[in-house]
């Protein structure tokens, strides 16, 4: 008998930027614990991205466990920086349904390769709706993982009833079922688009209404964070399960050597720098601001220098991730009178370990994108945030962090140092930000109660479990 024949086999595939590889790579890990045998699906460019960061061996670390690639369709760009979005969802809509059909042909083929069993089951970002295609074709069961709040995926799903004209941002609207004094702005803001053409928007429409048609629906979230948002969902999608949040799952459930054996396997395209935690253990507990924008925000040369005066006049430690495309087509060099201001409070790395630094006692504040990855795992460690949302689903992420979760505050999109500065001030200084420290560790014991062995997650994740066995 081949390798794993007994084993069901997942085809898991993400959409191809570095926040989605992230989530999806943790549930499929997920379900390699619980049995599966996992085929991971990278285009070309960020598998070659991936081995450039973390070496050629970082995707043979497990049994069970392989990598397959399909190409994305476009032409060759930057090898260090996300590819342009508009072209990639075009291509996703276009190119992409065609190489992942004979992906499948290939797995299954038994005159290719006999050292895995045939593809029992997708498991597909959410954005990806040609899965749900190829998957009836062969007549499997298929689970779309939105790596997004509920509160996002809910933006995404109404849309296709709204008609959006701009000055009417900031317009409260109550359509939207289990999402109160809500406004347009705070929606995603692929639909502040007047071009019926726009491939952001195209894409997303198709992936919300497609959504319906998986044989589940899950999202990184956890019951007690949206219980609105999630009884209006569940109303709408009668197959949708919250399965959050990731890391927590699989440091509960995992025991310590497979979780060594899981961590060789990486999703950062960027290379990580150890010194980030180095240098934090040499600072006082709660004394930092961490300051990361993601893996697809950017900004000007002008608002990166705000932001470095305002980290500089609070007076405060800070740690500052500056990936190498932050700036807007020019480098990110910062004035030379404050790396001499700052050098004694200060660390600029290229990339870290979020989770770890997130988790880090020295961190006491975490300025963000409000992207969800980020936004979940600040949650989970308990950290307040500072929010400056860029695009997507942030905006609607901002917005729950501030005025539903009571643990950040915004900054205006325009910013200007003198509020950084004040805003660091509040939350390391003030009774604010005590009140928002301790309303974030609420939120982390809760999420430490959804991921024991009889919280929501965990059983969430064992339904996912038996749909997608459901036709072995």
């Amino acid at each position: 008998m081949a390798v794993g024949d007994n084993k069901p086999h997942a085809v898991c595939i993400p959409y191809p930027a570095q926040s989605h590889i992230k989530g999806i790579l943790k549930l499929a890990k997920l379900l390699h614990h619980k049995g599966f045998y996992i085929t991971f699906v990278n285009t070309e460019f960020n598998q070659k991205r991936l081995i450039k960061a973390r070496g050629y061996d970082s995707l043979y670390g497990l049994p069970n466990f392989q990598f397959k690639t399909i190409p994305d369709g476009l032409p060759p760009s930057n090898p260090d920086a996300t590819q342009d979005i508009p072209s990639l969802c075009r291509s996703i809509r276009k190119n992409f349904l065609t190489p992942f059909r004979n992906l499948l042909a290939s797995l299954n083929d038994s005159s290719i390769s006999n050292n895995h069993p045939p593809v029992t089951c997708i498991v597909s970002d959410g954005v990806l709706s040609f899965t749900i295609t190829a998957a009836q074709e062969l007549g499997i069961p298929v689970a779309v993982f939105w790596t997004f709040a509920a509160c996002g995926f809910m933006g995404f799903y109404q849309y296709h009833s709204s008609y959006l004209t701009s000055g009417y941002l900031d317009t409260a609207i109550d359509w939207i079922p289990g999402m109160k004094d809500i406004r347009l702005k705070d929606l995603p803001t692929f639909f502040q688009t007047t071009d019926p053409n726009d491939e952001i928007f195209n894409l997303s429409m198709d992936s919300a209404e497609s959504a319906s048609q998986a044989s589940a629906l899950g999202l990184h979230t956890f019951d007690a964070l949206e219980q609105d948002v999630l009884g209006a969902l569940s109303s709408i999608f009668p197959h949708i399960y919250t399965i959050g949040p990731l890391q927590l799952l699989l440091n509960q459930h995992v025991s310590p050597k497979e979780q060594d054996q899981l961590a060789s396997l990486g999703c950062n395209l960027w290379k990580e720098e150890p010194k980030c935690l180095q240098w934090l253990d040499s600072r006082e507990p709660g004394s930092v601001v961490y300051v990361n924008f993601g893996s697809l925000a950017v900004m000007s040369l002008q608002h990166l220098v705000e932001f470095a005066w305002g980290l500089a006049n609070s007076n405060h430690y800070f740690l500052w991730i500056i990936r190498p495309d932050l700036v807007i087509g020019e480098s990110a060099i910062l004035p030379p009178e404050f790396e001499a201001d700052t050098k004694e409070r200060g660390l600029i790395a290229g990339w870290c370990s979020q989770e770890q630094v997130l988790n880090h006692p020295s961190v006491g504040v975490f300025l963000t994108h409000s992207g969800w990855n980020s936004t979940i795992e600040s949650l989970t460690a308990g950290v307040p945030m500072m929010c400056w949302p860029f695009f997507a689903d942030q905006q609607t992420n901002c917005r729950y962090t501030c005025t539903e979760w009571e643990v950040g505050m915004e900054i205006d999109n325009n910013v200007k140092r003198e509020e950084v500065e004040k805003l660091v001030r509040e939350l390391m200084e003030r009774e604010k930000g005590k009140k928002m420290k301790s309303k974030a560790m609420e939120w982390k014991k809760l999420a430490e109660k959804a991921t024991t062995p009889v919280g929501s997650s965990t059983l969430n994740l064992d339904k996912v479990v038996n749909v997608l066995l459901s036709r072995n």
